[in-house]
């Protein structure tokens, strides 16, 4: 028998780290891939609910061309400095051009001073600048329709940001109730209890909410942070997330309802069972006619009287006797009174 007849069969798919090591990328930029379309996942057979990357796509990555720097240059994202710098424009002017949503963020993070800090894709920043009618943007004077908008406080980067991430909740979502989770994922509690009136309903629905990327403890200052970039301020948009969820929450119901609990019966405990209640040694079913006469109500006395049973037991140490009757003692009684017992001689 051959060694190789012991050697456990290769698996399908490998985890996310697993995945990063073999393709020599960073574990955020696996995930930044992902979210891209740029690596395929597939759902973890295991049920633990996440995501695993098949030894096919391993191999399909590997036999690319340019391998692995082409894979690293799809997936490169660059703050605000970098991107700054390969448009080759100031850091004043790149900001504001993301501030107006004509550069989308594709990632985020908060740094020591728990400062949000955009992430973008150094690819889409090179296509940007090849479009002929993006050159006045980054020469010259800003439009005036522009300046008006930075000047009442505009500031798109959340929002696109948040509309890149949902598509990528989309894309992973496999049923009508993800789909509805991903939609959920942006919406404040109160505005999904609004859409959604069931409570069996929502509580289906927040299992399958995804949490913000990179949320942290729950409740420290980063996921606050977090929470508050993911969850949608303007009307409009909260408008046609509504929309999109009360639609895709139609379509949930009627693939698959939500479950709701049971009625079952609950045995009470032993101590609490109800026992039988023992007869009554007389029981008056209903209303009888009152004797008259003097011997009739004697009668009627005496059968009213419960006897016991059996006679009364009476312990003694020696063999057993006859109670004595109480007119017996009281006989005994008297005449000991009456002749008292002589006195016993001293004994020397």
């Amino acid at each position: 028998m051959s060694a190789n007849t012991f050697d456990a069969p290769r698996r399908d798919t490998c985890a996310p780290s697993r995945a990063a090591r073999e393709l020599g990328l960073k574990r955020a930029e696996l995930d930044l891939a992902v979210q891209l379309g740029r690596i395929r996942t597939v759902p973890d057979e295991g049920g633990g609910g996440g995501r695993r990357v098949e030894h096919v796509e391993i191999d399909r990555l590997r036999a690319e061309d340019g391998f692995p720097e082409s894979l690293k240059e799809r997936v490169w994202a660059v703050g605000t400095a970098e991107g700054a710098a390969l448009l080759d424009i100031p850091v004043g002017r790149f900001t504001r051009l993301a501030r107006l949503g004509l550069l989308v963020p594709v990632a985020f993070y908060l740094n020591r001073y728990r400062t949000v800090v955009w992430l973008y894709l150094a690819e889409e920043l090179r296509q940007f600048v090849l479009v002929p009618e993006n050159a006045r943007l980054l020469k010259g004077r800003t439009p005036e329709t522009l300046r008006g908008q930075l000047a009442a406080g505009v500031d798109l980067r959340a929002r696109n940001w948040r509309g890149r991430h949902m598509g990528f909740l989309l894309r992973q979502a496999e049923d009508p109730w993800a789909r509805a989770g991903a939609v959920a994922a942006f919406l404040a509690p109160v505005e999904i209890a609004d859409v959604v009136k069931d409570p069996y309903e929502r509580a289906y629905l927040n299992r399958f909410r995804p949490a913000p990327p990179g949320l942290g403890v729950p409740g420290s200052a980063s996921a606050q942070v977090a929470e508050r970039l993911m969850t949608a301020r303007d009307a409009d948009e909260i408008g046609w997330l509504r929309s999109d969820l009360a639609r895709l929450i139609e379509e949930a119901r009627s693939a698959a309802p939500a479950p709701r609990p049971g009625i079952r019966r609950v045995e009470p405990p032993f101590h609490m069972v109800a026992r039988p209640i023992p007869p009554m040694a007389r029981t008056v079913t209903g209303p009888q006619e009152e004797p008259t006469s003097l011997p009739e109500r004697a009668a009627r006395a005496s059968e009213s009287v419960v006897r016991p049973t059996t006679s009364p037991v009476v312990r003694s140490h020696g063999p057993a006797q006859r109670a004595p009757s109480r007119s017996a003692r009281g006989l005994r009684a008297w005449l000991r009174r009456r002749s008292p017992r002589p006195a016993e001689p001293a004994r020397v």
